[in-house]
C-alpha cells in the first residue's frame, strides 16, 4: 500500500480528501466541544446569579405541592457540603486541585474520542469548570433548586449540577448501548 494512502478502507482512495474532511470534522469536534463548556458555564452562572438578585434572604418559593422548590443557598463543600469543614489546604486540595487534574485531563480526552462521549464529556465539564470557578473565586457555591416528594428529596443543587449529572447519564447510557 503507498505511504500516502489512509489505512481505513473508506478513506483508502482518496487520501488528500479525506485527510481534509478529517482535519475539518477535528476542528469542529473541538469547536463544537468549547462551545457546549462555554454555554453549560455561561447558563449556570447566570441563574447562580439570578438566584442570588432574586431569592437571597427571600422566603423559597414552592411549586407543585413543594415537588419542585427554590431556595438559595451557599454551599462551602461538594455534593450535600461534604468536605466543608476540612482544614487547609486539604480542603484546596480535595474540592480545587484534584477536580482541576481532573477536568483537564477530562477534556483532553474529550477531543480524542468519539462525537457522543465528547458531548457527554462537555456538560460534565461545563458544569465542573463552573462549579470549581465559583469555589476559586468566591470560596462557596451558589446552590438553589430542590426536588422531590415527601420526604424523598434531592439536595439543593445548581445548574451545573445537572450538565454533571446529564453527561453522566449520557456516558452510561452510551455504555450500556455498546454492551
Amino acid at each position: 500500500m503507498p505511504q500516502n494512502c489512509i489505512q481505513r478502507k473508506d478513506y483508502l482512495f482518496f487520501p488528500n480528501a479525506a485527510q481534509t474532511i478529517f482535519m475539518k470534522n477535528h476542528f469542529t469536534k473541538y469547536i463544537f466541544i468549547i462551545v457546549l463548556i462555554i454555554g453549560n458555564i455561561g447558563c449556570d452562572q447566570a441563574t447562580k446569579q439570578m438566584a442570588i438578585d432574586n431569592l437571597k434572604n427571600e422566603p423559597q418559593v414552592s411549586y407543585c405541592e413543594n415537588t419542585f422548590i427554590l431556595t438559595y443557598a451557599e454551599n462551602p463543600g461538594a455534593f450535600y457540603g461534604n468536605g466543608a469543614n476540612l482544614k487547609e489546604p486539604v480542603k484546596s486540595l480535595i474540592l480545587i486541585v484534584l477536580p482541576v487534574v481532573a477536568l483537564g485531563f477530562l477534556l483532553v480526552y474529550s477531543f480524542k474520542t468519539g462525537w457522543s462521549e465528547a458531548i457527554a464529556f462537555s456538560f460534565v465539564l461545563g458544569g465542573g469548570i463552573s462549579n470549581i470557578f465559583d469555589r476559586i473565586a468566591y470560596g462557596k457555591v451558589v446552590d438553589f433548586m430542590n426536588m422531590g416528594i415527601g420526604d424523598f428529596r434531592t439536595g439543593i443543587f445548581n445548574v451545573a449540577d445537572m450538565a454533571i449529572m446529564f453527561g453522566m447519564g449520557l456516558l452510561i447510557f452510551l455504555f450500556l448501548k455498546k454492551k
